[in-house]
């Protein structure tokens, strides 16, 4: 079986998924420690893993992931990608972007697709049914707007966001608290549905994913059909991961 660990900004994902490409189980964590993947050892056999991080990659946990697994990959620049990706400096995208992308494509081959990831950052990725990774767009995320405009500001309180998915959002704010979510979350809506409409002008039959902590929050929100899946990211590198194995990429399988 496959473990899948995907260090974030703010949470670390770890996952374990069959050799068939079914997820087992997963699970997040706020603070991440090497130690939290022994139960992981304990409970499946575990024969392949990856790991995928957007921060400074931990030595030990490297280590520890070599020494564990009879087939390791750290997923960096030069592993290889089932895609063709044209961006223009490779070395700078986001592993969570690609991996998200891959992800798609395997659920939806041969699909022209858009993938929005909300989370800390909100990114957005074009894939081409030909395979082709042009690039995509990245903007602030609910929870970094609302800090930013508490932070930047003399006056406008902390907001968090609604906890509560089905709570219906103003369309003009009655207060200074709902004109802080109106003003944040439409937002967020508008520029979604903005880059939807707009690429499915291009792409007719364009498929738009979903992920990222808060996509069952925009989920039902958005006028446009979407795939909201909270494991792409994890299924993009489990598949990575297969891939570079079948394709005999990694030198430590």
């Amino acid at each position: 079986m496959n473990l899948i660990v995907e260090q974030g900004n703010t949470t670390t994902k770890v996952a374990v998924y069959h050799p068939e490409g079914q997820i087992a189980t997963s699970h997040v964590y706020k603070k991440f420690q090497t130690s939290d993947l022994q139960p992981f050892f304990h409970q499946y056999r575990l024969t392949q893993g990856i790991l995928s991080t957007v921060i400074e990659p931990d030595r030990r946990l490297l280590s520890y992931l070599g020494d564990a697994l009879p087939c390791f990959l750290f997923f960096d620049e030069k592993v290889r990608l089932p895609i063709d990706v044209r961006y223009q400096t490779p070395h700078t995208l986001g592993k969570d972007r690609l991996a998200a992308t891959v992800g798609a494509a395997w659920l939806q081959p041969r699909k022209d697709i858009l993938i929005i990831d909300a989370g800390t950052a909100i990114t957005y990725e074009l894939l081409e049914s030909s395979g082709i990774y042009h690039g995509g767009n990245i903007s602030p995320g609910m929870t970094t707007r609302f800090k930013a405009l508490h932070q930047f500001t003399g006056q406008l309180p902390l907001v968090h966001e609604d906890e509560d998915d089905n709570k219906d959002i103003p369309l003009v704010g009655y207060s200074t608290l709902t004109a802080l979510q109106a003003g944040v979350v439409r937002g967020i809506i508008y520029e979604m549905d903005g880059y939807i409409n707009d690429l499915r002008r291009k792409y007719p039959g364009l498929l738009v994913f979903l992920t990222g902590g808060h996509s069952f929050y925009f989920a039902r929100r958005l006028k446009n059909t979407i795939f909201a899946d909270i494991n792409l990211v994890l299924t993009g590198l489990n598949r990575i991961l297969e891939y570079n194995v079948e394709n005999k990429e990694s030198s430590s399988c």
